[in-house]
């Protein structure tokens, strides 16, 4: 058995042990451990590679920006300032036919720039928008599909944690993918809206349970006093983070420490949080970043393997002599991203799919940058695909009591905003400028 075969078929029994319900993390690393040992016929020198990898993965200060925006995001979330900006929006909107659907992008796109988690999105306006659109007459469905496929925009609007978690893997930098995520980012809020007005307009029934709910909002006016003291957390968290990386005041690293102080204060000042949930978020915190830390260290292992295997420059010699050429390869790579979509969530699709891509991408000589967010596109898609839709089940399981749906009703309700996303994702591969137009 050569070296490229051995690497293969440990991707596809990777695949089938994640299927089988073994933690990614867990697969990765023992497949890896395996493959190591066969290439080299030495056992010691799997043991002493996973031992290495174990000690350089995360041993950069870097990193520390995981736990940092990780803080930071359920520190927002305790200071409701996810409501408050969905509050703005809706009084902003509120008037537009559709209005309410338009407002939760809209808040979700503002939470996305402070948060970077898609699930927290998806869990917040599951309680904050839902109950609201139900009220003035929308769809249920319609309701909890737009809080599914809004969410995503938490992992594309910086600061993002997926694009984290890319930086680390493709060794690029973190502050240009959160540039280069910005403008697709808005493009898909807009995306949205315009879907969602295109279904208030001609399909009115796919969105309002009554003809009532197509006139509007009628809740009290709120004053521009009152707009603008819930705005107010908002924009300063968002000119603290993002103001310091773009103004190169600070790196990302010491901008999630900003964030996460900023996150604090609002939430005390509030009276948010006490010690008891101040205790919660930070074991939560831990969790997710030890999570994300063993997912790290594991995928280094299996870069490594690949990397001793020879299979990515073997890949590029086949896809050379089958006539592929760089447009094949996209094809490919997007198609089998949405496949796992469809059964791993997006760090693990992350994780198994770039050390095999990357090299392939820079022997085509692709722009890594805007490879991240075409990747990260890709991979948002599988939060709303059944039938594991990561997104969709956060949302079920957050609604508030009286709204509770059929798992199926939210994975149709997100149906629109899938295909949104899969036209946006098509437009950012044709114009790749619209990714690096702000890197330049």
């Amino acid at each position: 058995m050569d070296n490229t075969t051995i690497a293969l078929g440990s991707l596809l029994v990777m695949l089938a042990l994640i299927y089988a319900g073994l933690h990614v993390a867990i697969a990765l690393g023992v497949v890896s451990f395996v493959g190591v040992w066969l290439i080299r016929d030495d056992v010691t020198v799997a043991a002493n590679l996973l031992a290495q990898a174990v000690s350089d993965a995360i041993a950069s200060h870097v990193f520390g920006v995981v736990p940092l925006f990780v803080l930071t995001g359920f520190l927002v979330a305790y200071a409701d300032i996810g409501k408050d900006a969905f509050d703005v929006a809706n009084q902003l909107l509120r008037r537009l036919r559709g209005g309410l659907g338009i407002a939760t992008v809209a808040a979700n796109a503002v939470f996305a720039a402070i948060t970077g988690i898609s699930i927290a999105s998806a869990a917040v306006f599951s309680r904050v928008a839902v109950p609201q659109m139900v009220r003035f007459g929308y769809r249920t469905r319609f309701a909890v599909g737009v809080v599914a496929g809004s969410s995503v925009l938490g992992m594309l609007i910086p600061p993002s944690l997926l694009m984290i978690l890319y930086a680390f893997i493709s060794n690029q930098s973190v502050g240009d993918l959160f540039t280069a995520g910005i403008v697709p980012g808005v493009v898909l809020a807009l995306a949205f809206s315009a879907a969602i007005v295109a279904l208030a307009r001609w399909r009115p029934g796919e969105v309002f349970d009554t003809a009532a709910a197509a006139a509007g909002d009628d809740t009290p006016a709120m004053g521009w006093g009152e707009m603008a003291l819930k705005t107010f957390p908002v924009v300063l968290l968002i000119a603290s983070v993002l103001g310091g990386i773009y103004t190169g005041l600070f790196t990302a690293t010491e901008a999630g420490a900003v964030g996460a102080l900023v996150a604090l204060l609002i939430a005390v000042l509030r009276r948010k949080l006490t010690w008891r949930s101040f205790w919660g978020v930070l074991t939560e915190t831990g969790h997710v970043t030890v999570a994300v830390s063993f997912l790290i260290i594991c995928a280094s292992i299996y870069t490594r393997m690949l990397a001793m295997s020879g299979t990515p420059q073997a890949l590029v010699e086949a896809m050379a002599a089958a006539g592929l050429g760089v447009t094949g390869f996209l094809l490919c790579y997007v198609a089998l991203i949405l496949l796992l979509g469809t059964i791993v969530d997006s760090s693990s699709i992350m994780l198994i799919v770039l050390p095999l891509a990357l090299p392939l991408a820079e022997q085509f000589g692709l722009n890594l940058i805007w490879f991240g967010v075409v990747t990260v596109v890709a991979v948002e898609v599988g939060l709303l695909t059944p039938p594991f839709g990561l997104s969709a089940y956060v949302v079920k399981s957050s609604l508030a009591a009286g709204h509770d749906v059929p798992i199926g009703h939210v994975f149709r309700g997100a149906a629109p905003f899938t295909l949104v996303m899969l036209a946006v994702l098509a437009l950012l591969i044709a114009f790749p400028s619209l990714s690096l137009v702000l890197l330049k």
